[in-house]
């Protein structure tokens, strides 16, 4: 894994929910509040590795059953675009 993988995944496994909602609105993509702290606290030291296709499938299962599929669709494409 790169230099810059590790960075990104870091970043993930510490976001706020305030981080993630500028995120959001940064990629025009539609979260809650309530969402953005439900996520921020399901991944906070998870240690997900985003580049990682299995990894970031079953990231987006999980947050689907805490938050619903919509939600989960969305940060799928958020965290996506991370990885180009």
């Amino acid at each position: 894994m790169s230099i810059f993988q590790n960075i990104i995944n870091h970043k993930l496994n510490t976001m706020t929910a305030d981080e993630l909602l500028q995120y959001a609105d940064q990629y025009q993509i539609s979260l809650s509040r309530k969402e953005a702290s439900q996520i921020a606290n399901y991944v906070k030291g998870k240690k997900v590795n985003i580049f990682n296709d299995g990894e970031r499938s079953q990231l987006i299962r999980e947050l689907a059953k805490i938050t619903n599929i919509h939600t989960a669709k969305e940060v799928n494409k958020l965290l996506s675009s991370f990885t180009k």
